[in-house]
């Protein structure tokens, strides 16, 4: 037996030095946006979102985020950020293109994307960054709950938990939900209070002193955005076309317009 044990252990020490080192962390002081893996801070390979220009017809959101930004990255008072609403219509774009504006005008701000579901590695992320002379919005994307268990875990890094994030750092959700958690009589039925399974769908939703509702687009704002995308990139701007593709997607928002312009691109041999 002990044979047995001593080969094995051999065998994990060999295979321990075969593994190559975890990667060192990014310097949170070197680039514009980060991938937060939930163990290590890692530099996006690429950083380059739409001018935020080319976002139409959502003025309002974009004036409402770019401000919320700019005051994170100024040191002062600002909001955790809930952007909800239909798919597509242009949520996770905005968040890029507004970090990036506001980099632009020479903030110390920085994007850090969470691409792990598992929220309870969020404080280590926190411990990571809170000393470091800079801002981060910290990026949820397409967030969505199945249980309130995980969602009162954000809840207490939103506010009033022992691990709340930091005071350089904001946390942006987007979400097809406006209250994250399914809402729906099967669930109320089984809750002791109907109320109380209401209740606490809503009171994550409630944590975020930013809330931004994005909506299906009619065909003028459509057509608007595909006009935006052709003038920019000097392609030739066909309404009619353009109506035809979305038609054929059966759907209208900004990321159908885009992969219309994508096509367009690509039948007039340009590249984008």
């Amino acid at each position: 037996m002990d044979a047995q044990n001593d080969t094995l252990a051999r065998i994990a020490a060999a295979l321990e030095r075969l593994a190559p080192p975890p990667p060192p962390a990014a310097d949170p002081l070197a680039h514009p946006a980060y991938l937060w893996d939930g163990t290590v801070l890692k530099a996006a390979r690429a950083f380059d979102p739409l001018p935020i220009a080319l976002l139409s017809g959502m003025e309002a959101q974009k004036a409402s985020f770019v401000a919320n930004l700019q005051r994170l990255a100024g040191g002062i008072a600002a909001q955790d950020v809930l952007l909800w609403g239909a798919r597509g219509t242009g949520k996770s774009a905005l968040v890029k293109s507004a970090v990036a504006a506001v980099q632009a005008e020479g903030a110390a701000l920085a994007l850090i994307e969470v691409v792990t579901p598992r929220l309870e590695t969020l404080p280590a992320l926190f411990a990571a960054i809170a000393g470091a002379g800079r801002a981060f919005a910290i990026f949820l994307d397409d967030l969505g709950f199945e249980h309130p268990g995980e969602a009162r875990a954000l809840r207490s890094l939103l506010q009033g938990g022992a691990e709340a994030r930091p005071a350089n750092a904001r946390l942006v959700v987007t979400s097809n939900r406006r209250h994250l958690m399914p809402r729906d009589l099967a669930e109320q039925a089984s809750a002791i209070n109907p109320r109380d399974s209401i209740d606490d769908s809503l009171a994550l939703a409630d944590r975020f002193g930013l809330s931004l509702g994005f909506h299906v687009v009619d065909q003028d704002a459509y057509l608007a955005i595909v006009a935006g995308y052709c003038a920019t990139h000097d392609l030739p701007f066909d309404p009619t076309d353009a109506v035809g593709w979305a038609t054929r997607r059966g759907s209208r928002s900004g990321r159908i317009a885009w992969q219309y312009v994508t096509d367009l691109a690509g039948r007039h041999g340009r590249a984008l």
